[in-house]
């Protein structure tokens, strides 16, 4: 079977940071120190009035691209991961990027699965390379405008997030490197503990009081998280014969550092075993995991041959990671 890999990656983040400080102003119930204790979040980039998760999933693109050394023509696909897409439901943000990039080439869908959609698509991806009439490069983007779903009297959750986009291009590895192996989970009776009104669901959803804005069962969710990252990484390390000092490093969703800590003592592993950037971009949902791979390329942090595990989670409730080699 033919190994994938990423070839190339990239990111964006708004030009405006909002910190704990300006929050604190107009929320009065927090403080920096309040916050900063109970997330591990000192700022969060916010996107402009003229920002969305197409424009934004642009840019992350076309910087991926550079990385990977391809053109728009060069493209096979775009599949996209947006909980904020700049239409509901269409025309589908792949499709809006697909345009704006020139991918004539490329077909284009979004496939959501909340916070864990980039570990999701990086299987699913994975897969259409077994079509010896498919083998031009797949664009994966994860593009959130968060910001414009939270409430910003609420602060117990406008905390949390922010807005960004991550991408990355797969191509066919010529040796080792790639994906080797992935899980996708999910938790449905989970879901009604992060929830965004405002769909089909009935005659009234669209007129729900609380449409379009999001709504999160924080204890849960907490205890889900922790233990969903704990099972991905033992059990993607247990069957591919892993132990944790084979592995460069964990590369979580970057929800709330005291999930991430949590998870870490559940696995007896130290903190620095952990890729973390929670603290100065908040949550940005799907596009986390893609943001951060994109720093640690970027940084000089990832040499060839590199284990890593991806592990996240998400409204849905889904949960899933993936093992790597760089």
């Amino acid at each position: 079977m033919i190994r994938v890999k990423i070839a190339g990656t990239g990111s964006y983040l708004p030009e405006r940071v909002v910190t704990n400080d300006e929050l604190a102003e107009r929320l009065p119930k927090t403080s920096d120190e309040w916050i900063f204790s109970h997330t591990g979040i000192r700022s969060r980039h916010i996107a402009a009035d003229d920002e969305s998760a197409s424009s934004m999933g642009l840019i992350a693109a076309q910087r991926a691209m550079e990385s990977a050394g391809i053109g728009p023509d060069d493209l096979g696909m775009i599949i996209v991961s947006t909980s904020t897409p700049d239409y509901a439901p269409t025309p589908l943000t792949s499709c809006v990027i697909q345009d704006k990039l020139g991918a004539k080439n490329a077909a284009a869908f979004d496939m959501s699965a909340a916070c864990c959609g980039f570990i999701y698509n990086l299987e699913i991806a994975k897969n259409f390379f077994s079509n010896p009439n498919f083998r031009r490069p797949i664009l994966l983007i994860g593009s959130e405008v968060m910001s414009r779903k939270v409430d910003w009297d609420d602060h117990k959750t406008c905390i949390l997030f922010g807005d960004g986009a991550g991408a990355a291009v797969l191509t066919a590895s010529d040796d080792e490197s790639g994906i080797v192996d992935s899980m996708m989970k999910a938790d449905g009776a989970g879901g009604k503990h992060l929830t965004l009104e405002g769909g089909c669901r009935s005659s009234d959803s669209l007129h729900h009081p609380l449409a379009h804005v999001l709504q999160m069962g924080g204890t849960q969710v907490y205890s889900f998280a922790v233990k969903a990252l704990a099972e991905v990484a033992n059990e993607l390390a247990e069957r591919n014969g892993l132990t944790f000092d084979d592995v460069k490093r964990i590369i979580p969703h970057q929800a709330n550092y005291r999930i991430i800590c949590s998870a870490a003592d559940r696995l007896k592993l130290p903190e620095e075993k952990f890729y973390i950037n929670v603290e100065r971009v908040a949550n940005t949902a799907s596009a986390s995991i893609p943001i951060a791979l994109d720093e640690m390329n970027r940084g000089g942090l990832l040499n060839r041959g590199d284990k890593l595990l991806l592990a996240g989670f998400g409204a849905g409730l889904t949960y899933g990671g993936n093992y790597l080699v760089w």
